[in-house]
């Protein structure tokens, strides 16, 4: 018994070990050995977000229909299942129509280019001890960077599209993503500050306590960072029918428009693995495997994301761009002064374990706390002097109609 369930926990790398034995015993040199492992692994990583990308789209829309009282897909399969498989079919045998003033080689090549950065940063999500596609030392930059080159194929897709709407909604990626960079990199910042390393692998190992509660703050500003460069709501300010028909896509059909699809889903499973390995552990847990561990982190900042777009509003562009530039970026600048001057003053102490993340935590709760209460007192600030204005002009109508009437 205690065989199985080791293997069962161990099963990614006990498969990574038979399969490096398998081409040894055909005689291949160790150069074409790892060629073939990289390729495999590539395959595997790809697959999982593609089979990803089409659960997705089904969940996302159960969740959504549940929040919001309705069925959701049903037709399709029992309970709908197979729904994502009409989709696909659907989107196959569309024609694939191109704007006659369009941009032929920018507007073929964006979709390409946002579904492969959306993919590319699962390289470096570690599903378990050795159960990574590559454990590079720079992970944590690597993720960032190339999830962000997406923001390329944004604005070729709104450029090449000859259409007004599609360029609007580009320039609006380009005001939105680059924006909400800069507080998703300081929050990362501070957690590679106190780990010691950018390898997402080390960064799993230094979190005896998940940095979610070492470091709340910085965890909440990388989740609503995320939220805001996948383009999801409330910030999803790139594609508001309402304004822009349907944004930089819109002149998208077919299979372009799937891989458009695919990119935003597949961005939103990136940021939602970051956010476990960064912040909860990754596959760090009691009793279950450690691959179980990760998916199941995972999926909860999923839910998140479906959990917003059923409840929340979509906000205006001036009040997502001063949300960022204001506050978070602000205030994310004084965490990460503020996690430096602990950390090291904790640390100087001989201060360490439980005692360190206690100390730690207690700091960035006071900052999470103070952070909140301020824009609640300006609100409630706000709110009072209008009233007083609306108060004063509404006396002076009336004293001045009053003098009129005599």
């Amino acid at each position: 018994m205690a065989q199985i369930y080791d293997f069962i926990y161990n099963l990614l790398p006990y498969l990574g070990a038979w399969l490096h034995s398998l081409l040894q015993g055909l005689g291949l040199p160790e150069w074409a050995i790892a060629l073939i492992i990289g390729l495999i692994k590539a395959f595997l990583l790809a697959n999982f977000g593609l089979i990803g990308f089409a659960i997705l789209t089904y969940v996302e829309r159960k969740i959504v229909a549940r929040f919001q009282d309705r069925l959701g897909p049903n037709v399709a399969g029992p309970y709908g299942v197979l729904q994502p498989v009409a989709d696909g079919i659907k989107l196959l045998t569309k024609e694939d129509t191109m704007p006659a003033g369009a941009d032929r080689w920018v507007y073929n090549l964006a979709p390409l280019i946002i579904a492969t950065c959306a993919l590319a940063p699962l390289v470096v999500i570690p599903f378990g001890p050795g159960a990574i596609g590559a454990d590079l030392n720079i992970g944590v930059l690597y993720a960032l960077a190339v999830g962000a080159g997406a923001l390329v194929g944004v604005l070729m897709a709104g450029w090449g599209s000859n259409n007004k709407y599609a360029l609007l909604g580009a320039f609006r990626a380009v005001a939105q993503l680059i924006s909400y960079e800069i507080p998703s990199v300081l929050s990362v910042v501070v957690v590679v500050m106190v780990a010691g390393t950018m390898s997402t692998v080390g960064i799993v190992l230094a979190q005896d306590v998940p940095y979610l509660l070492v470091l709340p703050l910085a965890a909440l500003v990388f989740l609503m960072s995320g939220v805001a460069e996948v383009g999801r709501t409330p910030f999803d300010l790139l594609e508001a029918e309402s304004e822009i028909v349907a944004g930089f896509h819109i002149e998208y059909s077919g299979m372009k428009f799937a891989l458009v699809f695919l990119g935003e889903f597949v961005h939103a499973l990136v940021v939602s693995a970051l956010f476990a390995v960064l912040f909860l552990g990754g596959w760090r847990g009691p009793w279950l495997p450690p691959y179980l561990w990760t998916l199941i982190k995972i999926s909860v900042g999923i839910f998140l994301f479906f959990w917003l777009r059923a409840t929340l509003p979509r906000i205006r562009i001036d009040q997502m761009l001063n949300l960022n530039w204001k506050f978070l970026t602000p205030l994310m600048i004084l965490n990460l002064i503020g996690v430096a001057l602990v950390d090291k003053g904790l640390r100087a102490a001989g201060v360490s374990g439980g005692l360190w993340a206690a100390g730690m935590g207690a700091f960035n709760a006071a900052m999470l706390i103070g952070a909140l209460a301020l824009p609640a007192y300006l609100g409630h600030r706000a709110r009072m002097a209008a009233m007083v204005a609306a108060s004063e002009e509404a006396e002076e109508w009336e004293a001045a109609e009053a003098v009129a009437a005599h």
